[in-house]
């Protein structure tokens, strides 16, 4: 059954926020989508992700009565604040807290916050954000703790009730791809291969089996990874 709340999707134009996307399409009445500009160095997602929301409006065309406006929102002042591997160029390393270069503090606690801001005003109650808790690099803000713990400061802060989806939380990307071929069938994890990026590196050129990238940072490493554990159980 249809849920007929609106729903806004976190959509950077990666594997998972497609995933999510089409997840959101499957069950509410109406969804819109957004991203961040930061200064990301991928932000070649960034152009993917208009392709990709086109294509899904074509393929599935039960989802495209429901696909409705798309926000892009300036959050260069993020990346400006930020020393990482995704907002400079660096090697991509370990540092002396254990978790990789590649984390932007702060950044999933400020897209939810100005998400939920954009949701209020668009009369939307569901934001849906591809974190996961599974499979990361033991990124803080992508715990299933936060995620509550915002839900809970959002609902507060707003005076109104906002529900935070997050339907990759517990499961591998081996999980995200079945549950992408569960959602649009072949059509869907084609496109996901052929349309969608989600290397660190930015690298667009070669098409692998498992989408483009440059095949060795740990975003590809584990695209490539689940993508073959997908394979074999298929």
């Amino acid at each position: 059954m249809t849920d007929n709340r609106k729903a806004l999707v976190l959509f950077s134009g990666g594997q998972d926020s497609t995933t999510c996307l089409a997840w959101a399409l499957d069950r509410f009445a109406e969804v819109e989508t957004l991203a961040f500009d930061y200064g990301q160095r991928h932000r070649i997602e960034l152009a993917c992700r208009n392709t990709v929301r086109a294509e899904i409006a074509r393929q599935f065309p039960h989802w495209a009565g429901k696909l409705g406006a798309d926000h892009l929102l300036d959050l260069s002042l993020l990346g400006q604040i930020s020393d990482t591997a995704l907002t400079s160029e660096r090697a991509i390393e370990l540092q002396a807290n254990g978790l990789p270069n590649t984390f932007v503090p702060g950044r999933n606690l400020l897209f939810l916050t100005f998400a939920a801001t954009l949701a209020y005003r668009r009369g939307a109650s569901v934001l849906v954000g591809g974190m996961c808790e599974t499979d990361f690099s033991g990124y803080p803000d992508c715990r299933d703790n936060t995620m509550k713990a915002m839900q809970v400061a959002l609902s507060l802060g707003l005076d109104t009730p906002m529900t935070l989806d997050t339907p990759l939380m517990f499961i591998d990307k081996a999980a995200t791809w079945h549950l992408a071929e569960s959602l649009g069938g072949q059509a869907l994890v084609k496109l996901i291969v052929e349309e969608t990026h989600t290397c660190y590196l930015g690298e667009r050129g070669e098409l692998h089996e498992w989408g483009h990238g440059c095949g060795h940072c740990p975003a590809c490493a584990l695209r490539a990874k689940g993508f073959a554990q997908y394979k074999a159980s298929a």
